[in-house]
């Protein structure tokens, strides 16, 4: 019977030992969540310790038991530091092949643009004029040089160049229509000097000028606006992330591993806080960049509209043609008024042995094109990038919310108490800070030095305001210098502004391949600025800071997973005992 009830206690200390040695194990399988969440980082499963060990190694991680070693904790920083990197490169991703794409298909319709003028010029005064236009092409090859040579940056005064184009159109017409006389070049330069007086090609030269250097001055500045844009995000993209922001990804990413807490992600605000400290810099760029944003929307308006370079650099053949019908129209006139002021030329051939020149010209009205240059024309060229642009408003201030919407990177807002908040799965209590360096003196996540300001972010701050006012002169039609950049690899050498111009500071500055491009959706902007949408800094705890919110995610395995250190060490110490009385 003794033997019987022996029987029977050891039954009964079985059966105890069925359900408390499960839990037992649970207590192993904590860390061994992190050995299998810690092997598919790349690294050896065996630096993970088979059960939580003292945590008062850790540097940046709570202290108490913890399945983090410290070897493990650097390791683990150095990665949470790799992959905030690589989250920074994929939500720059769409805004820098945005304004870098943008940027190489202007340039590309521009020069195509100018491309095809000159050869339409060409084909037509080849029909019309034959060997006379032959022999004296290369007057309007000089000003198609010239105008190209503007827009790519070279030190032009386009006034200038258009002046210096119908004087010596004037000159040798004058020669072609008095080719009986000769005319030595004190003659020649007197017959310039009364050219304004006379105005011989009518009013084209002023009005062609006018607007050729209003659409000329808007085309280049508008390019090179663009490329300011690029330029701005790629150096910005090269700003590292400081000491104590990385310390901050490690405690937000990491270190629930090391309390075994494998599935459960950062609260939403305790996202938005450490974001908004490890970007503080950037955000300092918002105020520019919006004024930066404005000016090419306004400037972009009035190449749609007065400043259009298609309607001006389209149809100059036949602008140039009706300047030289003006003049033969009242060759006499002119004729006369300029041996008047200049005096009369000794003869140099006998009337018989000259020719006369007839430049009569036949209007053709051209058919209107569905695409000039590029595979586009303008309108639709502008109102793209104008779209674009617009919805890069507010992208500094809304980097943050773009990262924290991210599944992969935090819960979403509507898990507030099944979180990770940087000490344990509970609520964060802490109100997510305001934009900027000044509003980060006490973030709670991240110090951040408010006295000091980022170089580089300081560098395109500056470049952002030149830019901005060289895009509002050139609204008004004045004149612009340039500002040495780098469009589609041609770096403009032209005088500029002097010592404010700044050079681009970051690398990759130039044009973007077009691989990779399609599989972007920039018509739907992770950034996109729709009033509905953006946070409001007045609420102490910023709930809804995302443009979409997803449904709370299930989050039982990580409960099921998840006991407290404290209460596996009981159950182990029982099974323990358990197993003593039996023996």
């Amino acid at each position: 019977m003794a033997a019987m009830r022996l029987t029977v206690s050891q039954c009964i200390c079985a059966c105890w030992l069925c359900i408390f040695i499960p839990f037992g194990i649970c207590f192993d399988l904590a860390c061994i969540e992190v050995k299998k969440s810690f092997a598919t980082k790349g690294f050896s499963e065996n630096d993970v310790p088979i059960q939580a060990i003292p945590g008062e190694h850790l540097e940046v991680c709570p202290q108490g038991n913890t399945c983090c070693t410290q070897e493990m904790e650097g390791k683990l920083q150095s990665l949470s530091k790799k992959e905030h990197q690589q989250q920074m490169d994929e939500a720059y991703r769409l805004i820098k092949v945005t304004f870098s794409s943008r940027t190489k298909k202007f340039d590309e319709f521009f020069t195509e643009l100018l491309d095809n003028a000159r050869k339409d010029l060409h084909e037509m005064f080849v029909k019309t004029y034959g060997l006379l236009y032959q022999q004296n092409s290369y007057i309007f090859t000089d000003l198609f040089n010239d105008l190209r040579g503007y827009y790519k940056g070279k030190d032009k005064n386009l006034m200038d160049v258009m002046d210096n184009f119908f004087s010596r159109l004037l000159q040798k017409m004058f020669q072609l229509l008095n080719a009986q006389y000769q005319f030595d070049d004190e003659y020649m330069s007197c017959v310039t000097e009364r050219m304004d007086d006379l105005q011989p090609f009518g009013d084209v030269p002023i009005k062609l000028s006018i607007q050729v250097k209003r659409a000329f001055i808007a085309a280049r500045t508008f390019v090179q606006g663009l490329a300011i844009g690029r330029d701005v995000v790629m150096n910005v993209m090269e700003v590292p992330a400081t000491e104590s922001c990385t310390k901050a990804l490690m405690r937000m990413t990491y270190c629930p591993h090391c309390r075994g807490l494998t599935l459960t992600k950062p609260c939403s605000n305790y996202c938005l806080n450490t974001m908004k400290g490890c970007l503080a810099y950037q955000a300092t760029l918002n105020s520019a960049w919006n004024e930066y944003i404005e000016a090419m929307k306004m400037l972009a308006s009035r190449l749609e509209g007065p400043f259009n370079i298609e309607s001006v650099v389209d149809p100059i053949d036949v602008k140039i043609s009706d300047a030289i019908m003006n003049l033969q129209e009242n060759s006499s006139k002119v004729s006369a008024k300029i041996f008047a002021g200049c005096g009369t030329p000794r003869l140099g051939r006998k009337k018989r042995e000259t020719q006369e020149y007839n430049f009569d010209f036949e209007k053709t009205k051209k058919q209107p094109k569905p695409t000039t240059a590029a595979g586009t024309n303008l309108d639709r060229l502008v109102k793209d990038i104008r779209e674009k642009v617009k919805t890069a408003k507010d992208f500094w201030i809304l980097l943050p919310y773009t990262l924290c919407n991210n599944e992969d990177m935090a819960a979403s807002p509507g898990n507030e108490e099944d979180c990770w908040n940087g000490q344990d799965r509970a609520r964060y209590i802490p109100d997510v800070q305001k934009d900027g360096v000044i509003n980060q003196i006490n973030n709670p996540e991240v110090e951040v030095d408010v006295t000091k300001a980022n170089s580089v972010v300081s560098r395109q701050v500056i470049q952002l305001k030149l830019i901005t006012g060289r895009l509002h002169n050139a609204y008004n039609g004045l004149d612009v210098d340039w500002i040495d950049t780098e469009i589609d690899g041609y770096s403009g050498s032209g005088s500029g502004g002097g010592n404010d111009i700044i050079e681009s500071s970051g690398s990759g500055v130039g044009s973007l391949p077009d691989e990779g491009v399609d599989s972007i959706d920039i018509d739907n902007p992770p950034y996109n600025t729709d009033n509905s949408h953006r946070p409001n800094n007045n609420n102490k705890n910023i709930n809804k800071p995302r443009p979409t919110q997803r449904p709370n995610k299930p989050t039982a395995t990580a409960s099921n997973n998840h006991m407290t250190l404290s209460m596996m060490t009981v159950v182990i110490v029982l099974a323990k005992a358990l197993i003593t009385i039996i023996m």
